[in-house]
């Protein structure tokens, strides 16, 4: 037996009596003024009066449970989801792992003339940018290429047509949050937000006039109606910029006033994979490259034909940094779906899935008591009680690329987004601050948290708060009342500081939703 299956083994003896555990009661806690009176007395909150909430502290060392509260009740984790699709990406693609994007033909270039058609093929990138389709057209035109007889085919096929993960709201859908999922896409910016576009809406020179409206990358393959109109100053700034549904139109409405700040909003394409053909069409054009007519989407790329021009991405342990500090939806999405190619040959949902879920099993996870639907918890029908949350953070320790994915985790008031990422604005000035690593979770009536944290003893603790069906805007204080407990604490000597949560509102999205899905971004 591997050390790794070993240590999979033990951590699941010590974690089994967490679903056969009674119910702890909230009240108990004043009585008690050990760690279990701490925590009760936080989950006495009155935000969660009516809620639920799941929570499970242990030993990281020894999967020795220290706390545990309904931890085996299902409850929506929300972005927590996230943890179960990274670590399953990192096991079942490798922290190497790169994807493709390739541009082939079926002919060599004679003087210059590419008879036939040029192929786009995409493998599911989540991360390239519009340079990536320029530096791809360079090759091309370095290969000798200035006309193609044929037209420039968008080949998506490594991934099914399915575009929205399952139960997605559809108010959601112009939001770049939950942009569709392609092998061939485009991402604005360096958040690698992909499937979308950034429209920013600045006032005009004088009242009465449209605002100057620009979008990035810039392309054709969104319109914009701008019906927006420019107002003296003082007046209240009520422009929106929305996409018409199964449209690449995008609305600019409202009010602006002179010499305010710009209105800036990243907003979803329609057809990922024509923005993809697009962008990358005018990258050829701008490289001299004429090809013969508009791009021709979903078609497969011949097995005969050869590669003229190729990009790869940063390899999964690196872009697992982006994904994980930023929560960002479609890199788990993508993800999902190259498991399912990968391990079946199948990119779908359903596929990859099934992977994931075959990989939790291994490590010891009770996959009977788990619901996941989607990569990055958007869905609202996804369930995942704390103890298994537990379980996994407590099974990956030994996993090669542990460290890889460890520091991948926000870091509680780091300021820097690419290390603090969902975090960088919580915890600051307590004894978790720098300290804990975790992955955050939000959407409405739905929070968690869970990771890992240092006690003042020197003992790492693993835990997993997940809090549901509260009426409340945010119960994030909650959440860091807990683990400033536990670093606060030395758990091991029952020496328990207690902290109280902080009422006060803390960094979050409007509708519930995580801080950092808030463009610009808020935390």
């Amino acid at each position: 037996m591997s050390r790794h299956v070993t240590r999979v083994t033990t951590l699941a003896l010590g974690l089994a009596g967490l679903l056969t555990a009674s119910t702890l009661t909230a009240g108990a806690g004043p009585s008690d003024t050990g760690l279990k009176g701490a925590i009760d007395t936080i989950l006495t909150d009155p935000r969660l009066d009516g809620g639920a909430a799941g929570v499970v502290v242990a030993d990281a060392r020894t999967g020795e449970t220290l706390y545990q509260r309904d931890g085996g009740d299902r409850l929506m984790p929300a972005s927590n989801t996230k943890i179960a699709t990274s670590v399953a990406a990192m096991a079942l693609l490798g922290p190497e792992y790169r994807f493709r994007t390739e541009v082939l033909a079926t002919a060599r270039p004679r003087s210059g003339v590419l008879f036939g058609d040029l192929y786009l093929r995409g493998t599911g990138d989540p991360t390239t940018l519009a340079r990536d389709y320029e530096a791809l057209a360079a090759q091309v035109a370095a290969a000798g290429v200035r006309r193609v007889t044929g037209r420039l085919v968008a080949d998506d096929t490594r991934f099914d047509a399915n575009r929205l993960g399952r139960s997605w709201a559809a108010d959601d859908e112009s939001s770049y949050y939950s942009a569709q999922i392609s092998p061939l896409t485009v991402a604005p910016d360096t958040d690698y937000d992909s499937g979308t576009v950034v429209v920013e809406a600045a006032p005009a020179a004088g009242a009465g006039a449209r605002p100057r409206v620009t979008v990035t990358p810039a392309t054709d393959y969104v319109r914009v109606d701008n019906r927006a109109v420019t107002v003296p100053a003082g007046r209240p700034d009520t422009l929106t910029i929305e996409r018409e549904h199964g449209t690449n139109t995008l609305t600019v409405t409202g009010e602006i006033p002179i010499e305010g700040a710009p209105t800036k909003e990243w907003i979803t394409v329609w057809e990922p994979t024509g923005y993809a053909a697009a962008v990358f069409a005018d990258a050829l054009a701008a490289r001299g490259v004429r090809v013969g007519g508009p791009p021709r989407l979903g078609m497969s790329t011949p097995p005969a034909a050869r590669v003229l021009a190729t990009h790869s991405s940063m390899p999964l342990k690196d872009l697992v940094r982006p994904f994980m500090k930023l929560s960002n939806n479609m890199h788990a999405e993508s993800l999902t779906k190259t498991i399912g190619y990968e391990t079946a040959g199948r990119g779908t949902w359903g596929a990859g899935l099934a992977a994931v879920d075959a990989y939790l099993r291994e490590e010891g996870v009770r996959t009977s008591t788990v619901r996941q639907v989607d990569g990055s918890g958007l869905s609202r029908m996804n369930l995942f009680p704390a103890a298994e949350l537990t379980r996994l953070l407590l099974a990956v320790q030994d996993a090669p690329w542990f460290a890889d994915w460890y520091a991948s985790l926000p870091v509680a008031c780091a300021p820097d987004r690419a290390t603090g990422g969902t975090l960088r604005t919580r915890m600051c000035g307590t004894a978790a601050a720098l300290n804990t690593r975790a992955k955050t979770g939000t959407l409405t009536g739905a929070s968690a948290l869970s990771g890992y944290v240092t006690d003042a003893g020197g003992r790492l603790l693993v835990y997993s708060v997940v809090l549901n069906n509260h009426p409340a805007p945010s119960v994030k204080s909650v959440e860091d009342a807990i683990v400033v407990t536990l670093a606060a604490s030395d758990t091991a000597k029952g020496t328990i500081t207690p902290v109280r949560p902080d009422r006060a509102r803390t960094a979050e999205a409007p509708g519930g939703l995580e801080c950092s899905w808030a463009k610009p971004v808020r935390c």
